[in-house]
C-alpha cells in the first residue's frame, strides 16, 4: 500500500501578537462563556469567520450582475441562512460582512444544548455531548462544535439508548439498586 499524498489546510491561526491583553482577555471571556476546550477551539472559528468574509468581499468587488457574483454571492448567502448564521430578511453579501464571532458560537451544538434546557450548565452539555447523550435527529453527534442547521435545530434531544432519556440506568444507578435489593432481602431473613 502507497502512502497518502493528500493536503490537510491548517484548521485554525494563530495571533500575530501572542501577548495582547484585549485579546487574551476577550478570548478568555468567550472560552468561559460558551464553555470552550481551549483558545484553539476561537482562532479555529475566527480562521472559518475569515475565510467566509474574504469570499464575501471578493464577491462584492465584481460588478453587481456579474454572473459569478450573482451565482457565488447567492450560494453563499443561502448556507449563512441554513446555519442560522443570518436571517431571512438579510440576504445580501454586506449582511455576510457584519457576522460575528458569538453568532457563530451560537449556532454550536453544546450551546444549543444548554439553551434548551437539556444540560445544567455549558459545560455539563459539552460532557453530555462527548458521552454520546445527545442526539440529532435520529444521528448521535458528539462533536461539542457541530454546527446546528436551522431545520435541525428542533431535533435535539436525549439518544434514545441514553439513561438520562428513560434508557437502560447508568452503571452506577444499576449497582445501588442491586444494594439496595440485596440490604432489603437480608433484613427479610432477619426477620425470620
Amino acid at each position: 500500500m502507497g502512502k497518502d499524498y493528500k493536503n490537510y489546510s491548517r484548521t485554525s491561526k494563530t495571533p500575530r501578537r501572542p501577548f495582547e491583553r484585549e485579546r487574551i482577555d476577550s478570548e478568555l471571556k468567550l472560552v468561559g462563556q460558551y464553555g470552550l476546550k481551549n483558545k484553539k477551539e476561537v482562532w479555529r472559528v475566527q480562521l472559518t469567520l475569515a475565510k467566509i468574509r474574504k469570499a464575501a468581499r471578493e464577491l462584492l468587488t465584481l460588478e453587481e450582475n456579474d454572473s459569478r457574483r450573482l451565482f457565488e454571492g447567492q450560494a453563499l448567502i443561502t448556507r449563512m441562512l441554513r446555519l442560522g448564521l443570518l436571517n431571512e430578511n438579510e440576504r445580501k453579501l454586506d449582511f455576510v460582512l457584519g457576522l460575528t464571532l458569538q453568532k457563530f458560537l451560537e449556532r454550536r451544538l453544546q450551546t444549543k444544548v444548554f439553551k434548551m434546557n437539556l444540560a445544567k450548565s455549558i459545560h455539563h452539555a459539552r460532557v453530555l455531548i462527548r458521552q454520546r447523550h445527545i442526539r440529532v435527529g435520529r444521528q448521535i453527534v458528539n462533536i461539542p462544535s457541530f454546527m446546528v442547521k436551522v431545520d435541525s435545530e428542533s431535533h435535539i434531544d436525549y439518544a434514545i439508548n441514553s439513561s438520562l432519556a428513560d434508557g437502560r440506568a447508568g452503571r452506577v444507578k444499576r449497582r445501588n439498586l442491586k444494594k439496595r435489593n440485596q440490604g432489603e432481602g437480608d433484613e427479610e431473613e432477619d426477620d425470620d
